[in-house]
């Protein structure tokens, strides 16, 4: 069947580069290593890279403006001309004036950062106002058009939608009480009208407009104005053809709603909303549109099912005009290529598949719709009976409500006090301090075998030395051991853990430059000895001030991986959460008195959909209780979550029964302390004063207004005083600094107390 569209197209691609190219550039161009010029060619080159490979894969529509040099979103800020006024004032040329949105300056903080749905990728919050004024500059999309054209590949060009994109805006600080940026939505439509004509003028003939934003729960309103902003962007005369993608979830009465609009293609996620299915076919034949079928996961490595798949997009042409497969998502959430990965147990790398092999999937599934299932290879190989551990699943069986249930908090809080004696306001920290280039050189060495056990153990245990020293000397009254021994907080985890395979190159962008490679988990999840008992045991030898072990939670090590898809993930969350149980206890039983167990991923995690969320969440916070009741009540347990929106799940975050949670809110303001006080939230809590994803550092009288902010919601008995997440990406001078001020600042409001 030929298409006007095509028979096969992916929603995005990875824009990191094969070996993390972009991350390298852009922070070289950070450090003033390079020049804009040298960051603009590796850019190109990477653009060229992708476009060349999805070309010669065989798919018949390439996707193009879906690179970014931080984020799809501060793009879309960038395209709508909707700068906050306070960057506009810094003077600085439009890269800079870009990245300084990103990562602040000295004089400006940073657009907030938060989860990109329930990814594990960040955006960054538009700030929009009832004057912000919105105009077309679409010279990027037209640019990266143009690069692809000279290449000879004729793209579409990517744009997230209006909607979606002022639904995931927030309001600027002054404006009226009651005004939603989505109040406006025709201003911006009028905007996307002119940027849909500019790429008209240069030849584009499809464009792509990304609305995931209604996959989630949307009003009756939210689901009009999506109707009423596709129809006036229908019916503009002078325009590329549309295609609406949607994804990440059902779309509800969303769907019927696009669907009567005069757009020409719309798609729909067919693996994480197996209900648009019957919801299209309710809509009844669907002539002269064409329907974009998600019918291969974005989001995880495993291969397809293919005869499956095909038999979904079978059913769809008896439905539509005009179909083509594609990707559920962009496929910007996994691997690059997994032939980089040739030291992977072959068992495993037979049943995956990263970007460039989902490429293959897409390309054989659009030619199967034509040719027929014939041509397409067998299903993946059935889970080999090794991967199963009888041992810990009779564990789980024997679990009884007794063995998640600890004292009450008032209880556990006094015998805590009692041992700890800590000051009002103790100040910590969250976890790492900075990774410098010498450890991570020291663990290249290691993993090369140009350095020896012996030799990197002594290497981190002076590190953790210097880490304790430094907290000393800056008066902080609960140290960290620094974590210089891990690579990541989960890809540490599961390189110890049976049932995980960790990758050599499976680098996936999670904000900006930051990348990370999730561990695979594969089979049933054991701890076969302690992981994190000698670094921390070893720290508290070098003090008499308490030192927190360092855990990271169940729900964050299953988001932050990707994982197995042949049972229930509570099954697998509770698996994890045994082995962190037994670690927590051996910690106890090394005299380490508070035990910080990690969970940022819990809100990232929570289905879009409210109908969903409850079955979620009570397994979410059942595994966490799981891995954390084991404990006395006089070990003091603490939590951490970061950038998302918590108020709707605090009800969970409270039921986590956590001594202490502290939670990201420099860069929304304390935010959340609005929610604590409404809620009546009795635990510990240690709102962040410190927004670490950013180089800049706070002035004193900024930690202690956020504090005097923070004692007027949660009793000073109850108040912790730290960053906003670990201090890792950071650089120690910065980091001296900031911490200098944050003990300062909380020696200051302590000092204030009656």
């Amino acid at each position: 069947m030929t298409t006007p569209f095509g028979l096969s197209t992916v929603l995005g691609y990875p824009r990191i580069g094969p070996h993390r190219e972009l991350k390298h550039a852009v922070e070289s161009y950070w450090a003033g290593r390079i020049d804009a010029t040298t960051l603009q060619d590796t850019a190109a080159s990477l653009r060229a890279e992708v476009w060349r490979t999805l070309r010669d894969a065989g798919l018949d529509a390439v996707p193009s403006n879906t690179f970014s040099f931080y984020d799809q979103v501060l793009d879309t800020t960038v395209l709508v001309d909707a700068v906050p006024d306070r960057f506009r004032r810094l003077g600085l040329g439009d890269l800079d004036t870009y990245f300084a949105m990103a990562r602040g300056t000295e004089r400006e903080p940073a657009l907030e950062l938060t989860k990109w749905f329930d990814t594990n990728y960040h955006y960054l919050v538009p700030e929009i106002s009832p004057g912000t004024a919105f105009t077309a500059r679409p010279d990027k999309a037209v640019r990266e058009y143009g690069e692809a054209k000279a290449l000879g590949v004729t793209t579409r060009p990517v744009l997230v939608g209006p909607a979606t994109y002022l639904l995931l805006s927030k309001a600027t600080e002054d404006a009226p009480e009651g005004f939603r940026p989505f109040d406006r939505l025709d201003d911006l439509i009028a905007v996307y009208e002119d940027i849909l004509g500019a790429l008209a003028d240069d030849g584009v003939e499809w464009v792509q407009l990304d609305e995931p934003a209604y996959a989630a729960d949307r009003t009756s309103d939210e689901i009009a104005a999506l109707r009423a902003a596709y129809r006036r962007l229908g019916l503009l005369k002078h325009r590329p053809r549309l295609f609406v993608a949607t994804y990440f979830g059902d779309l509800g009465d969303a769907l019927p709603a696009l669907l009567g609009t005069p757009v020409e293609a719309v798609g729909i996620d067919l693996v994480a909303g197996p209900g648009n299915l019957n919801r299209l076919a309710a809509a009844g034949p669907l002539h002269g549109r064409t329907i974009v079928a998600g019918l291969v996961d974005g989001r995880n490595i495993w291969r397809t099912d293919l005869r499956a798949a095909a038999a979904a997009g079978a059913a769809l042409t008896g439905l539509a005009d005009h179909v083509t497969v594609s990707t559920s998502c962009s496929l910007l959430h996994v691997p690059v290529d997994l032939a980089a990965e040739p030291e992977l147990d072959e068992d495993l790398r037979v049943r995956l598949a990263f970007a460039r092999q989902k490429v293959d999937e897409v390309v054989a599934l659009g030619r199967a719709l034509r040719d027929g299932v014939g041509v397409l290879p067998p299903a993946p190989p059935a889970t080999p009976a090794a991967w199963r551990n009888d041992a810990v699943r009779a564990r789980l069986d024997a679990l009884r409500p007794e063995h998640v249930r600890r004292g009450p908090y008032a209880q556990r809080a006094a015998t805590q006090q009692a041992r700890l004696n800590l000051p009002p306001l103790p100040t910590t920290t969250i976890g790492s301090f900075p990774q410098t280039p010498e450890l991570r050189q020291a663990r290249a060495a290691h993993r090369a075998g140009r350095l020896d056990d012996t030799g990197y153990a002594e290497r981190m245990r002076a590190e953790v030395a210097h880490v304790i020293a430094v907290q000393e000397r800056l008066g902080l009254d609960v140290l960290v051991h620094g974590e210089p021994e891990r690579n990541d907080m989960v890809q540490y985890f599961g390189e110890q853990l049976d049932g995980f395979a960790a990758t050599a190159n499976g680098w996936v962008q999670s904000y900006g430059s930051r990348c990370v490679r999730p561990p695979i988990i594969y089979g049933d999840v054991t701890r076969t000895g302690p992981m994190t008992v000698a670094w921390s045991t070893y720290a508290q030898s070098l003090t008499n001030r308490p030192v927190k072990g360092m855990l990271t939670g169940p729900v964050t090590i299953l988001a932050w991986s990707f994982v197995r898809t042949d049972q229930p993930l509570a099954d697998t969350a509770n698996q994890v959460a045994l082995a962190l149980r037994d670690e927590a206890r051996d910690l106890e039983a090394a005299g380490i008195r508070i035990i910080q167990v990690d969970e940022p991923a819990l809100r990232e995690t929570l289905p879009l959909r409210r109908a969903e969320q409850r079955a979620y969440l009570d397994w979410a916070v059942g595994a966490f209780r799981l891995a954390t009741s084991g404990v006395a009540d006089s070990t003091q347990i603490h939590t951490h979550l970061c950038y998302s929106e918590f108020g709707e799940v605090l009800p969970a975050i409270d039921a986590l029964d956590a001594d202490v949670t502290s939670i990201e809110a420099s860069r929304s303001k304390m935010e959340i302390l609005d929610d604590l006080r409404t809620t009546g939230y009795e635990r510990g809590v240690g709102p962040g004063v410190y927004d670490i994803h950013s180089p800049r550092v706070p002035e004193q009288t900024e930690i202690t207004d956020a504090l005097r902010r923070a004692v007027a919601a949660v009793p000073a008995d109850r108040l912790w005083v730290n960053p906003d997440c670990g201090l890792k990406t950071r650089g120690y001078p910065e980091v001296e600094q900031a911490l200098t001020r944050l003990v300062s600042g909380a020696a200051e409001i302590r000092s204030t107390l009656t």
